[in-house]
């Protein structure tokens, strides 16, 4: 289901486009991201882009947001540099975003079409990695 855009969701949207424009130079840093914390809190972060791979900005963003003590998200927006706008996730991050945070919801889409959709209508049909650690009834 997808939800209306609201100012909390463009508040974080500018958060990370202000990083993406003040903290983003060159090839290694590339894309920001910003996830509101239940409470509130807004985290950010950048890509670290290498040759050999690298982790995504959404990625990035899990750890630090976990080294400041939040270890739940409710909303992830990233934002390309050069102002490219919001930018989805790759494949890798919506896994990696449905195992951490199944409930979260993730900004996607340009301009007037810009939404909050579930992580989970991201990537349908998706294996959920914490499904091996249920507890057999």
């Amino acid at each position: 289901m997808t939800t209306q855009i609201q100012q909390l969701d463009h508040e974080l949207i500018q958060a990370a486009a202000q990083v993406a424009r003040t903290r983003c130079r060159g090839d290694n840093h590339t894309m920001a991201a910003a996830g509101r914390a239940p409470d509130g809190r807004i985290v950010t972060a950048v890509n670290a882009y290498h040759f050999t791979g690298g982790p995504c900005a959404e990625l990035v963003l899990i750890g630090t947001a976990a080294a400041q003590g939040v270890y739940e998200l409710d909303t992830i927006v990233a934002v390309g540099d050069r102002d490219r706008g919001v930018v989805p996730p790759c494949g890798r991050c919506r896994q990696v975003l449905l195992d951490y945070f199944p409930a979260l919801k993730v900004i996607v889409g340009a301009g007037d079409r810009t939404r909050a959709v579930p992580v989970r209508d991201l990537l349908p049909e998706s294996y959920v990695w914490a499904d091996h650690q249920l507890d057999a009834d």
